[in-house]
């Protein structure tokens, strides 16, 4: 019996990222299916091919391809500030735990082009942080973590990004964060001082540190429930006692081994307390 168009495309799906993970290691077996199946479409559109086969002869003979397959593959849709009431919530419950500390280390996973961890530094800075704390930005994908290191976007992104940090709490006006040019802006160089850039992925790699603060927003929902267990196990063992987890509006501690390992500081805004 004939296998279904459907059917044959899960089996090419398989074959493709089970190359990807043996011959260049990057693991993407456990995202959600759906998710995988519709960017790798986009791909095949980018590449010119009808079938999910050839895209795995290209992927495995033409190192140049895998770039482009890992920028289409991962999700690379953020903005400043997103989600305005996460910052307000943060500014609230969290800055005062870390008034606490020291030294503050702050991992920012699944930083994507880099607006977000851009969004904490000024945080910080406002709230007079910045200058006691590391913060660690991860991505898969190097691509966007090179936009990330150059904290350059559109400058016609500029008014809505004014407006969600304004909403999120922002103290000051917000173009004194970066200068103007050549249809740019440069987010300035006191930003980046404590920001280190670095590959990571969630997927295969393990802690690299001891955090005050995890911040994972709007990442987990692309993963099967086996991975998001993973990362959430990642997550735990990498959090110092007492330390705050962040995620996105669409994610929960909910139904994970880890729901009873954590409190709510924040009705509503996924900001979590590690309770030992």
């Amino acid at each position: 019996m004939a296998l279904s168009n459907s059917n044959l495309e899960d089996i090419e799906v398989q074959l493709l990222l089970e190359g990807v993970y043996r011959y260049y290691g990057f693991d993407f077996r456990n995202y959600a299916p759906s998710s995988m199946k519709r960017r790798i479409r986009k791909v095949l559109a980018t590449e010119a091919l009808s079938t999910v086969s050839a895209l795995q002869e290209r992927l495995l003979h033409d190192a140049s391809c895998l770039e482009r397959f890992l920028l289409g593959l991962t999700v690379n849709v953020t903005s400043m500030f997103r989600d305005p009431s996460f910052f307000v919530a943060f500014r609230e419950t969290v800055v005062p735990l870390l008034r606490t500390y020291p030294f503050i280390r702050i991992w920012h996973a699944g930083c994507s082009t880099g607006q977000e961890v851009y969004s904490l530094a000024i945080l910080l800075q406002e709230e007079g942080l910045y200058h006691r704390c590391r913060i660690y930005a991860t991505d898969t994908n190097e691509m966007v973590l090179q936009k990330a290191k150059q904290g350059i976007y559109p400058i016609d992104l500029m008014q809505e990004y004014t407006q969600l940090y304004l909403k999120a709490g922002g103290k000051r006006s917000f173009s004194e964060y970066y200068t103007a040019g050549y249809g740019n802006a440069i987010f300035r160089n006191s930003l980046k001082e404590n920001i280190v850039f670095s590959p990571h992925n969630l997927a295969t790699d393990s802690s690299f540190n001891e955090f005050n603060v995890i911040l994972c927003r709007n990442v987990l929902i692309y993963f099967n429930r086996t991975l998001q267990q993973r990362v959430h196990q990642l997550f735990y063992d990498s959090l110092c006692s007492f330390g705050v987890l962040g995620l996105g509006q669409r994610e929960s501690l909910k139904l994970t081994a880890y729901e009873q390992c954590y409190e709510e500081i924040a009705k509503g805004e996924r900001l979590y307390r590690r309770l030992d």
